[in-house]
């Protein structure tokens, strides 16, 4: 059996991935699994979902939203306590699962850490992975933030510096200035057209630094 392949949309929270990850769905002539972060979140017990919990808390060692405050500057973070992270390492475990079955999978997920993409980076080791940057600046995503239901403003600011740090996609899309319908045809046209190379990219440069770190 042939394995699937991965289109992972990377982005800030309010950035569009999950309406992207639809659009994508309706124009990629293959069934595509929308698989996203969201999902697993929402799978770990209320109690392991915390808002600015103490340390030793169950919303601490689980997903904890923090309010952080940098000179003048106010947002929150996302912080993963060892529940938490375990359930990480399970979700991309299971994508790379369902991608060993054949199955094509769409990733929407927030690379808050660079050993969250180190952990990606080994699992999908021998996976054909498109690697998407959906960027939104920063005034559109908090005005997103604040008219969206169960959404703490300043989140998705905290995300920003983060989660694109590691500068190598195969593909980006700018949210705020297309349509989601335009953002999914210049992901697919790429998925159809081009062959991925930001993986492997990323992962020859964690081993040359791995290599001088040990000279």
């Amino acid at each position: 059996m042939a394995k699937g392949r991965i289109i992972f949309l990377n982005g800030t929270s309010s950035a569009g991935k999950t309406t992207l990850a639809h659009a994508l769905q309706e124009r990629l002539p293959e069934p595509w699994l929308h698989v996203a972060l969201d999902q697993f979140r929402d799978g770990l017990p209320a109690r392991f979902r915390g808002l600015n919990s103490p340390v030793g808390t169950t919303g601490e060692r689980g997903l904890n939203v923090v309010p952080v405050t940098e000179g003048e500057r106010r947002h929150t973070e996302i912080r993963f306590g060892e529940t938490g992270e375990r359930m990480l390492r399970g979700m991309r475990r299971a994508i790379a699962a369902l991608v060993e079955e054949g199955n094509n999978v769409i990733i929407d997920d927030i690379l808050l850490s660079p050993a969250f993409l180190d952990d990606y980076l080994d699992v999908f080791r021998d996976i054909t992975v498109y690697f998407v940057g959906v960027r939104c600046p920063a005034e559109e995503i908090g005005r997103r933030e604040r008219i969206r239901p169960g959404r703490f403003p300043g989140t998705a600011i905290g995300h920003l510096r983060i989660c694109h740090a590691h500068g190598i996609y195969d593909v980006e899309v700018d949210t705020s200035a297309y349509l989601p319908n335009e953002c999914a045809d210049e992901v697919a046209r790429f998925v159809h057209t081009s062959q991925p190379g930001a993986f492997a990219k990323l992962a020859a440069r964690r081993t040359g630094q791995q290599q001088m770190i040990q000279q």
